[in-house]
């Protein structure tokens, strides 16, 4: 399996859940587990991903959803679980 952590944050607007998942789908990646917050009018959510199935590398998902992110005026990152779980060990 080829797991990622993607993170969306920034003003809350209508859609932003509809067009991410929107691009996942379209590109055969398989949400796994998401959490969403609204805090005070800012969006926070966290994704783990299954993207075995996508034909893209890591490196073009997350340059894909970072320029999705710009157009819908929110900061979205893409990286590889083991990546992750590698920069929030204690």
């Amino acid at each position: 399996m080829k797991k990622m952590i993607i993170t969306v944050v920034g003003k809350d607007t209508v859609g932003i859940i509809a067009k991410v998942c929107t691009y996942l789908s379209d590109n055969k990646i398989n949400i796994l587990d998401i959490s969403q917050t609204i805090v005070d009018g800012w969006f926070n959510m966290m994704m783990v991903v299954d993207a075995t199935a996508t034909a893209k590398t890591a490196g073009d998902v997350g340059d894909d959803l970072k320029a999705l992110g710009e157009g819908i005026g929110v900061q979205i990152n893409c990286q590889s679980s083991e990546i992750f779980e590698q920069m929030h060990r204690i």
